[in-house]
């Protein structure tokens, strides 16, 4: 087995902020509205930028959600008369363009005081992923769970791969509210495992208070080979180590930049003007209506 770390220093991100725009945001979504051709309309009238229903009832289990795709280049009236009788079953089904096929999204669960969830389906370069998220107490979120699985049809088990993970945030802020010096958690609150037919591998994120108020989180990943094939393994790994050290790297410090890029360019607004704030960058992330 072969173990990589790497620590990085990031920016603090204060819980209260972060829980009251999480309550915004789903309060606004929870308020929303199916509205002509499938438009998502919140409350205030002003549709979603680029969500459409395509399938199912709104904010009920099996609603299928995606982007509608431009009109093909070409395609004339004849085609865009033939899209709009069609209708969202169209998008859905790919007819519009046999080419591309358009990824969407599936609402399993919106229970907004207990839990999301919904999964994915994307077809891209002829793999098959499909990515699951259940979100726990989404006013207040306590934890994430992604699991993912892909596939090339065709391809046999050396093109199947699966992963799941875990963000436990209640055990995060627990982690960054101890003092500068005390010891990192004995379980990282982020953790995730991937299973190849030839490896499995497994990255966690601890995070640990600064002196100056920042965070220190370090990136752990560790790799080994599986069954009858470790010994192959273990020989790959020695001549990849290199490599993979330094991309774990040069991961966690882009990563940790665009964090506290982020971060610095954040107003932290509170009450209504956040409410505002996150309504005009669900319906105008361009910022074209204020021009």
């Amino acid at each position: 087995m072969a173990r990589f770390a790497h620590t990085v220093s990031v920016a603090a991100l204060d819980r209260g902020w972060f829980e009251e725009a999480a309550g915004a945001l789903v309060d606004l979504l929870d308020a929303s509205r199916e509205g002509p051709g499938g438009s998502v309309v919140l409350a205030d009238g002003r549709a979603v930028e680029g969500l459409r229903l395509l399938k199912g009832r709104h904010l009920r289990s099996g609603a299928r959600y995606g982007e509608v795709p431009a009109a093909r280049e070409g395609a004339g009236k004849t085609g865009t008369a033939a899209e709009a009788a069609d209708g969202p079953a169209a998008l859905v089904s790919g007819a519009g363009d046999s080419s591309a096929t358009p990824s969407s999204v599936v609402l399993r669960a919106w229970r907004p005081s207990h839990s999301v969830e919904m999964e994915s389906l994307v077809v891209e370069d002829g793999m098959s992923l499909k990515l699951g998220l259940r979100l726990s107490a989404p006013r207040r979120p306590r934890a994430v769970e992604l699991s993912l699985s892909g596939h090339q049809p065709g391809g046999g088990s050396l093109y199947r791969f699966s992963g799941r993970g875990k963000a436990d945030l209640a055990a995060w802020w627990a982690a960054v509210d101890r003092l500068p010096g005390a010891p990192p958690a004995a379980r990282p609150p982020v953790s995730g495992w991937a299973v190849h037919r030839l490896a499995k591998a497994r990255l966690t994120l601890t995070p640990r208070p600064a002196d100056d108020g920042s965070w220190r989180i370090t990136v752990a990943l560790s790799v080994r080979g599986r069954w009858l094939l470790r010994p192959v393994g273990a020989v790959v790994l020695f001549f990849a180590r290199g490599p993979l050290e330094r991309g774990l790297r040069e991961a966690a410090e882009s990563a940790a930049a665009e964090w506290n890029t982020a971060l610095a360019e954040l107003t932290p607004l509170h009450g209504e003007a956040l409410r505002a704030e996150i309504a005009d960058a669900l319906t105008d992330p361009d910022g074209s209506a204020a021009l």
